[in-house]
């Protein structure tokens, strides 16, 4: 129910709050995203950092949830996002506010039994994590080479630091 609740609050936002004559600006960045949260969820598909729980119905899981998430919650984000993206001394206070939000979203789930941290991640990470997404998104944006190019080494990074299979290469 709960995710019902939240896919209709982001279907309103993007009511309010886009302009939808600009879709295909944001499109390839949103196309970005979505691609590298089910790279995600495939390379640790085994050993997830973080999972989203259902408690309302049993058939709910983790993979129906990050579907939602990822075509219904985020292409809203995204739009959202890079719309409103302000210019000058504006942008750390912009950036800073939406990793707030979504860290607070996070910790928010997590408190209720609806967001799991597992295998070395917690809200610290989550919060890093989101500063470093929203700068890239915006970096992809203005120019999709350099975003793919600085994407590159943070998986290496992250693969390093949280995939079993790499620590038993050492």
């Amino acid at each position: 129910m709960y995710l019902l609740i939240v896919v209709l609050v982001y279907c309103l936002f993007a009511k309010i709050f886009i302009d939808w004559k600009r879709w295909r600006e944001f499109y390839p960045t949103i196309q970005f995203y979505i691609i590298c949260n089910l790279l995600y969820n495939l390379i640790f598909y085994q050993h997830t950092l973080w999972a989203y729980k259902a408690v309302t119905v049993r058939w709910l899981n983790h993979t129906l949830i990050d579907i939602a998430f990822s075509f219904f919650i985020v292409p809203v984000v995204l739009m959202i996002y890079l719309q409103y993206y302000p210019k000058g001394s504006k942008q750390f206070f912009y950036v800073s506010m939406w990793v707030a939000y979504f860290t607070f979203l996070e910790y928010l789930f997590y408190l209720k039994g609806l967001f799991i941290f597992a295998n070395g991640w917690n809200i610290g990470w989550s919060a890093v994590f989101n500063i470093i997404t929203f700068s890239i998104i915006r970096i992809h944006h203005r120019n999709t080479l350099h975003g793919l190019i600085i994407s590159v080494p943070i998986v290496v990074i992250l693969l390093f630091l949280f995939h079993p299979a790499i620590h038993e290469l050492k």
